[in-house]
């Protein structure tokens, strides 16, 4: 059986979660339906649409992300410093502009008198709204619930449009993050619906990409996408909030690996690629399995031997969960 969500998530041990949601029914989330001709490729619109809304309410931003026919991928950072930095105010408005609230908070919106019984009260309901600002699986229900709606609308239908659970791995270090962020961004190349990452439609790597080509400092954060979280460069003290590695880095790795996944040929590494995969401490043959099956790889927990015991001793596991798996794929110094 699965284990509870928050037996999983532990924000001491990493911000970074790779979340997969699929489709339950044979319609499909997007592309075009091979039984009736249909074409559903709008809805990658709508799904694009809402993640990169989402971020600008939630306490949680996107790292990474992919649309595919019937799942999608994404990368969540949870940003639980900046939700306790919200005013009682700020809190009541981001939960307005998802759920109507209640009298309580309408009336402290408008503005209007409030006892201190009924204060109290309130009070309440603006640390639980908090903390589900901050919390994925709310995240995620939000997404998903709206998405559900629109498609169940179209279809002319009712029921489920998603699993009723989607998957999450925690990523427990550099090394985790960049694989996995890679194998997100990978996904339409393996699938042969684009020949190399930048041209792959709904991606976060093709906005990245756009992005970098139109700026003159790419690996600035204030010159990257604004609705994605920022690559910060190398990590060093006084880390700035964002991905530790430069832009540009992370690009030339990712296009390296699209280019051997869609050509099925090795080829040379690149001399930026080389060193990266070296500073994070993966081989190149374990980079290029984890880029094509990272989600079957590990189970709740992707990281180094270290992180994973640090992660698991934190949650209170009896033993290591996925530990063989993290120490074949991060073993290599």
């Amino acid at each position: 059986m699965p284990k509870p969500r928050e037996h999983q998530v532990s924000l001491e041990a990493t911000p970074y979660y790779h979340c997969v949601s699929r489709c339950v029914r044979r319609a499909f989330l997007c592309g075009i339906d091979s039984v009736s001709g249909e074409s559903y490729e709008h809805r990658r619109g709508w799904l694009e649409g809402k993640l990169l809304e989402l971020p600008q309410i939630f306490a949680i931003q996107i790292a990474a992300y992919a649309i595919m026919s019937n799942h999608y991928h994404v990368v969540l950072y949870v940003d639980a410093e900046a939700a306790k930095s919200w005013s009682d105010y700020e809190v009541v408005e981001r939960w307005h502009r998802l759920f109507k609230g209640n009298m309580l908070s309408q009336k402290f919106v408008r503005e209007e008198h409030l006892s201190e019984p009924e204060m109290a009260v309130l009070k309440t309901c603006i640390e639980k709204w908090r903390k589900r600002l901050v919390d994925i699986s709310w995240f995620m229900r939000v997404l998903n619930e709206a998405i559900a709606r629109e498609a169940n609308a179209e279809d002319g239908c009712t029921g489920r449009f998603w699993e009723g659970r989607y998957k999450s791995q925690a990523l427990l270090d550099e090394a985790a993050l960049a694989a996995c962020m890679a194998y997100v961004d990978l996904n339409p190349v393996r699938a042969s619906m684009a020949k190399t990452p930048e041209v792959s439609e709904f991606t976060s790597v093709k906005k990245r990409a756009e992005k970098a080509q139109a700026s003159t400092q790419p690996n600035h954060p204030n010159q990257q996408q604004k609705q994605l979280l920022p690559f910060a460069g190398n990590p060093r003290q006084d880390m700035p909030k964002g991905i530790p590695m430069r832009l540009t880095d992370y690009l030339e790795l990712v296009d390296w690996t699209g280019r051997i996944l869609r050509d099925d040929k090795r080829g040379s590494i690149p001399v930026q690629a080389d060193k990266i995969l070296n500073r994070l401490g993966i081989d190149r043959d374990q980079w290029l399995t984890m880029s094509q099956t990272f989600e079957e790889c590990f189970s709740t927990f992707a990281g180094s031997e270290q992180s994973l015991r640090k992660a698991c001793e934190k949650l209170e596991y009896q033993r290591p969960s996925g530990l063989s798996r993290c120490r074949v794929a991060f073993g290599y110094h």
